[in-house]
């Protein structure tokens, strides 16, 4: 085992070692317990409404969930959880205290602590609630008092200002849902293409597209990525059958197109103009749906508007937080893994971006070195589409703009300025760095305490995922989201997911760092570092406390930016 941070109490640690064995990327839905609890009789769910209206009102709530919580963790009873809201209830969704929500979570954590996680069967039977399938990260460390101002600052997770999930979709939204949820006639295809967390994204937009169509959607399909050589599956990644149930009632999902259906050479749709609305949706795509019945779009890459209606928001943060939940053999691993780096104590999760194509498609410059930005440079001088964005500015223009990953130097430099102490474990997410472990070095003088999902795994526990990198990002994110602090170098969708994530999931810490406004200060060599520590502490002080509201711009996603649309504090 890896050494205990002394800065931290083991008491701190010990106290949250009932959630322990909690974690599962989607809170599963436990079908052992269905049976075992009187609390599941038919009576119970006649007058199920009863229930949640008393359980939110009576005065008494507190003490009746933390009394349920006694008598759980000594006698194991495991049906509890039947009595709180049903979150797919469209009526009811989360119009309760946030001490509900936290409550709900408790008691989930508690009825997996007593169960093995190899024991955990999800009922395909039952849709799932919104509650149970939202993933709940490992319970953020407590502090010991005995560190710096600094330090504690850092560790310290933000309150999120008492905001929660809150998807209650409007009355006509849900009139709607009776009649799109059966659509048999008109159907959507997507082909979602990029890394994972880019996949992620269009599938989110692929659900609100065939919303607004009125369409069932095919499952979507996934690009084979041309620069990993990554041939997944939807299924290879996702629960595809989860995937159908938790939209069934607001989008048809289907595994394949029928028969009656099926075109030889059907024509695929990709010259779709960026931030398209609803409105442009429908006038382009419903009169050809209607005539031809199939639809097949491709390249939704940042496609569909970010400034959608309320309910389209919403139904975008439950796909992307509820709907997409990973396969079992991934959910297992990567909870696994996390386990094992969390009991430890706090860690740091560092979402680096070090690959040789990211070096490429920013144009930016490695900082190992006239070598290697030689090879860079004569790769992308071969291949000149893979560059993005803003081909006529020079690397030191990029730079300043903040375009470039932040190199191993550099994100070493940000954590000990923002207070990061020399024995914090950090968590290494990302794909093999240009340079192998010499692009590194920087990062791990400075903090040696560093681990990566290839030493946390034992006994071949990657081998099935050797030539899967999508499965490889997977595994890094769950481990990611059970961090106390995450930090990306660069944006990004795995960052921008993330950062939602974290927020909807409880306000953990999610550092974003400001390139554009601190980099000229890294130039300037002069700097005492305390002075340097300073300004960058007061960069990023934003970042560090969510939650961040999301602004009505272009670039600002409600997936990464939950707050208000799908979450709120009433």
């Amino acid at each position: 085992m890896m050494a205990r941070p002394k800065t931290f109490k083991n008491s701190s640690s010990s106290s949250n070692l009932l959630h322990l064995f909690t974690m599962n990327s989607s809170n599963n839905n436990n079908s052992s317990t269905k049976n075992s609890s009187p609390l599941s009789s038919s009576s119970s769910r006649t007058h199920h409404h009863y229930h949640q209206m008393k359980l939110c009102s009576s005065p008494n709530f507190h003490l009746f969930f933390l009394s349920l919580l006694t008598v759980f963790a000594f006698f194991g009873v495991s049906k509890i959880i039947s009595l709180t809201i049903d979150y797919d209830d469209q009526d009811s969704i989360i119009k309760c205290s946030p001490a509900l929500f936290h409550s709900r979570q408790m008691l989930s954590a508690a009825a997996l602590a007593m169960t093995p996680l190899s024991n955990v069967v999800d009922d395909v039977d039952t849709a799932p609630t919104l509650s149970k399938s939202v993933m709940v990260p490992l319970p953020a460390h407590g502090l010991d008092w005995n560190i710096s101002d600094e330090e504690r600052e850092f560790w310290r997770q933000p309150h999120g200002d008492g905001y929660r999930p809150c998807l209650v979709f409007s009355i006509g939204y849900r009139r709607a849902s009776a009649k799109i949820a059966k659509e048999k006639r008109r159907f959507l295809l997507v082909v979602a293409s990029g890394g994972l967390n880019q996949q992620r994204n269009q599938i989110a937009d692929a659900v609100v597209i065939a919303r607004i169509l009125d369409a069932a959607l095919v499952v979507p399909s996934l690009q084979v990525n041309l620069i990993w050589g990554d041939e997944s599956e939807f299924s290879d990644l996702f629960d595809v059958e989860f995937f159908k149930k938790t939209l069934r009632a607001d989008v048809r999902v289907v595994s394949s197109l029928p028969s009656s259906h099926l075109i030889p050479k059907q024509p695929v749709e990709n010259q779709i103009p960026i931030g398209v609305s609803p409105q442009w949706i429908r006038a382009r795509f419903l009169q050809q749906l209607n005539r031809d019945r199939v639809l097949k779009l491709k390249g939704l890459d940042s496609k569909l508007s970010k400034n959608l209606p309320s309910d389209l928001q919403k139904l975008r943060c439950k796909v992307a937080f509820h709907a997409l939940r990973f396969a079992a053999p991934i959910r297992e691993l990567g909870n696994r893994l996390a386990r094992r780096i969390w009991i430890e104590g706090p860690y740091i999760a560092l979402h680096m971006r070090l690959e040789k194509d990211v070096w490429v498609r920013t144009g930016c410059q490695t900082g190992l070195g006239q070598e290697y930005d030689e090879i860079i440079a004569r790769e992308r001088n071969s291949r000149p589409e893979f560059l993005t964005g803003r081909t006529n500015m020079s690397y030191v223009q990029r730079r300043l703009e903040g375009l470039c990953p932040l190199n191993a130097q550099e994100v070493a430099r940000l954590l000990k300025a923002l207070g990061a102490p020399r024995n914090a474990r950090i968590y290494y997410a990302g794909g093999e760095p240009f340079g192998g472990t010499e692009a590194l070095e920087p990062l791990k003088r400075e903090f040696p305490n560093m681990i990566t999902k290839e030493a946390l795994a034992k006994g071949g526990e990657l081998d099935p995922y050797a030539n899967r990198p999508s499965a490889l990002a997977a595994i890094d994110y769950i481990v990611s989201l059970s961090s106390d602090v995450f930090m990306p170098s660069h944006g990004g969708n795995m960052g921008r997911v993330m950062q939602g994530q974290r927020t909807y999931s409880g306000h953990r810490k999610f550092i974003m760092p400001n390139k554009r406004a601190m980099l000229p200060f890294f130039e300037n060599k002069s700097l005492p570092e305390e002075e340097f520590g300073k300004i960058m502490r007061q960069l990023h002080k934003t970042s560090m406390k969510p939650p961040q509201f999301r602004k009505y711009k272009r670039v600002h996603d409600v997936i990464a930016y939950p707050v208000p649309e799908c979450m709120c504090n009433s």
